[in-house]
């Protein structure tokens, strides 16, 4: 360690960029500011490594509730949404499995609806305050904003799909509150946890929020554009799609409607970026 290294603070379930104190036979040491050394396992630790260097490592609490470094991704981090898998149940809660060795708990007072091994269910996780483990709930109206969303039409959002209803899909917005696809308005397929960029189709009287998947009007040809060309590009400069085609095999193939192909495809050929051929539609 050099004399210039300055602690940083290290916070667990994140992760972090921390300084190598000590390289040992069982791995190295990691200088983690106020929560100590940390050791990271040799089986994570990256070839030719030496004491002063920083790495990048998330900070987890072991199966002997040790805190560990590791530099495998996990399926999520502190803080964000995810669907996970659940590989066990027990009289502690369910088990969830996040890409570590040691799963993640949902404890029975987090869960929303009692959790069955080998279903998915989106989860929040977080850092108890008591007893500062990391866990995950599923009670995930706890996690977003109470307030009414500050909006405008046509504002692009990150959207995670949450739960199926009679009339679409729920979508957490931005992390903050939830909002609404409408199910004759969805031209592709959703999973629950999926991640997905989004507009606001509007903001209601009561500050709920109506979604799309594509922006609307005027937009909706402009950004699908782009994703047509690399279509056809990516299938050697011609794709057999054209007018002709059914809707149902444009909606699986492309992911919009037959009524926004056919826009798109108009549009690009006045702009002499394709041509129609025998063979279906040609990039120039």
């Amino acid at each position: 360690m050099t004399d210039s290294h300055i602690p940083t603070q290290a916070t667990l379930g994140k992760f972090n960029l921390l300084t190598i104190v000590a390289l040992l036979d069982k791995g190295a040491y990691l200088d983690g500011g106020d929560l100590g050394e940390i050791l990271l396992p040799k089986r994570d630790l990256p070839e030719a490594c030496k004491v002063g260097e920083q790495i990048k490592a998330f900070l987890y609490l072991d199966s002997a509730e040790r805190l560990i470094a590791t530099t495998t991704t996990p399926l999520a981090q502190v803080g964000e949404f995810v669907s996970l898998k659940v590989v066990q149940v027990n009289k502690i809660g369910a088990f969830l499995d996040w890409g570590l060795p040691k799963d993640l708990l949902v404890p029975f007072n987090q869960q929303h609806s009692e959790m069955e091994v080998g279903k998915y269910y989106l989860v929040r996780v977080f850092l108890d305050q008591l007893t500062n483990r990391i866990a995950a709930s599923s009670k995930i109206d706890k996690f977003l904003d109470i307030w009414p969303a500050e909006y405008q039409q046509g504002d692009k959002v990150n959207l995670i799909i949450g739960g199926k209803t009679d009339l679409g899909f729920k979508a957490i917005v931005n992390d903050l509150h939830w909002g609404l696809l409408y199910d004759n308005e969805i031209f592709q397929h959703l999973r629950v946890g999926k991640k997905i960029p989004g507009y606001i189709k509007q903001v209601r009287e009561d500050g709920r929020l109506d979604l799309l998947l594509t922006r609307g009007s005027k937009n909706k040809v402009n950004d699908f554009s782009e994703k047509l060309l690399t279509h056809i590009a990516d299938r050697g400069g011609i794709t057999p799609l054209n007018d002709k085609s059914a809707p149902e095999l444009i909606q699986r193939t492309l992911g919009v409607s037959k009524k926004t192909f056919k826009a798109t495809v108009g549009n690009l050929l006045k702009n002499g970026k394709i041509a129609i051929v025998k063979e279906g539609i040609k990039l120039l």
